[in-house]
């Protein structure tokens, strides 16, 4: 990442943190969980499109996540999405090329945000777990920190253009650490720690909702 990007990128980040402590009266609790150094996978729950910048407020440090390939046609379109940390992946190709590119961002040193849902959901209790994240922290040895955000399904619901302000809590679960492989992600291995995941990240969402109210 170019200066110039980095810049922008930690000039924005406050800017919209400023902003939602204001708007949404942001609550943000058990951030001695996130790595200060090292590659990591960050897993959200996933209510709202807006998800994406509160759990971004996590850290100090630049958040990769996917994005369409076609949003880079346009060049300055192309350079903000990758000064905020996304990275183009063709979603009309396999989830092999989208696994690959993500793993080229931990490769670098940077940290991931992936939805484990796959998708936006409704309601208290998490969706279905996809294994993208326990497959790619088990690849890479690299741990996956638990995202529970409450509030932000009643903010900016899907279908929903204008966003409602209210309160959102969010809340960093413990870090969980992929077992140690033989240079194998083993079919197994990582649906055991999709387990955990769901184990960690339900935790960490329920205690989001309560604190959000």
């Amino acid at each position: 990442m170019s200066l110039a990007a980095r810049t922008f990128y930690r000039v924005a980040w406050a800017m919209l943190l400023l902003l939602g402590r204001v708007l949404f009266r942001i609550r943000m609790s058990g951030l001695e969980n996130v790595p200060e150094r090292g590659p990591f996978i960050l897993a959200p729950s996933h209510r709202s499109l807006l998800d994406i910048p509160f759990a971004a407020f996590v850290t100090h440090r630049r958040v990769c996540f996917m994005a369409k390939k076609e949003l880079f046609a346009n060049r300055v379109l192309a350079w903000l999405i990758d000064a905020f940390g996304g990275f183009a992946v063709d979603r009309g190709t396999a989830d092999r090329a989208a696994l690959r590119a993500a793993g080229e961002v931990l490769d670098r040193g940077e940290l991931l945000a992936l939805f484990p849902e796959g998708t936006r959901n409704t309601g208290s209790d998490l969706g279905s777990l996809y294994d993208g994240a326990a497959f790619l922290a088990a690849r890479k040895s690299v741990p996956i920190v638990p995202i529970g955000i409450g509030g932000s399904e009643e903010i900016l619901p899907s279908g929903k253009s204008w966003p409602t302000f209210r309160r959102v809590a969010i809340v960093v679960g413990r870090p969980i650490s992929p077992p140690a492989m033989d240079g194998r992600a083993r079919r197994q291995q990582v649906a055991a720690l999709t387990g955990s995941l769901r184990e960690e990240l339900q935790v960490a969402f329920s205690e989001a909702l309560v604190r959000a109210g």
